[in-house]
């Protein structure tokens, strides 16, 4: 415990540092050095759990800049996060954060490096078992290794925009990936534009829990 103690003022004091040079720049320039200061954080915050992401965030174009801490969809380590987050110092021009939180709007496209994935190409079913939420995506050629098709990557994201990443840990326990039927409203689907509407509506009936990925 202590030793996380020791890691997590390590990080802060090494990275306060580097945001007060960085605290003028724009947001397009901290997304174009965001990856380096990944990469020179990145051992300090494995050493507080190997779990642990962060990266920039503006909401308004002359709003303060987000630090946006998450976990990687891994619940185990929300306590990390948490702990992460209430340890930071004030920092000058930004606001540290804990997980990606609801879009308004939703997006309706994600670019993945010049590759635009559209919200309206994904379809989705919820289903309550046994008092446990369970969550489909479909979509046309579903990957058979989620970790190789930028697409998942990109329903992720919208997942977070539209329900939130905690949400997504801590209500949904099991999030499976199938092949889009030709008729998917005939397979009882719903367009995932829809998804946020739906939740809420039964979200409050669901026992916080963990999540398996399929």
């Amino acid at each position: 415990m202590q030793e996380q103690v020791d890691s997590i003022k390590a990080f802060w004091d090494d990275l306060a540092i580097t945001l007060d040079a960085l605290q003028h720049a724009t947001l397009e320039q901290l997304a174009e050095h965001g990856e380096r200061v990944l990469m020179d954080y990145r051992p300090t915050l494995k050493e507080i759990d190997s779990n642990l992401t962060f990266h920039f965030e503006r909401n308004q174009e002359d709003g303060p800049v987000q630090l946006v801490f998450g976990c990687d969809g891994y619940p185990e380590s929300i306590h990390s996060v948490l702990t992460l987050v209430g340890a930071a110092p004030k920092l000058n021009g930004f606001q540290v954060r804990a997980f990606n939180e609801r879009h308004d709007p939703v997006p309706r496209t994600v670019d993945l490096g010049g590759e635009l994935c559209e919200i309206n190409d994904y379809w989705y079913s919820l289903r309550t078992i046994n008092g446990k939420l369970e969550l489909a995506i479909y979509m046309e050629d579903a990957p058979t290794v989620l970790d190789m098709d930028p697409r998942v990557e990109a329903v992720m994201i919208l997942l977070d925009a539209l329900i939130g990443e905690y949400e997504i840990m801590v209500r949904i326990w099991a999030l499976d990936w199938y092949e889009l039927p030709a008729c998917p409203r005939d397979f009882g689907l719903s367009p995932l534009s829809q998804l946020r509407s739906e939740f809420d509506q039964i979200k409050s009936d669901i026992k916080p829990i963990g999540i398996n990925l399929h």
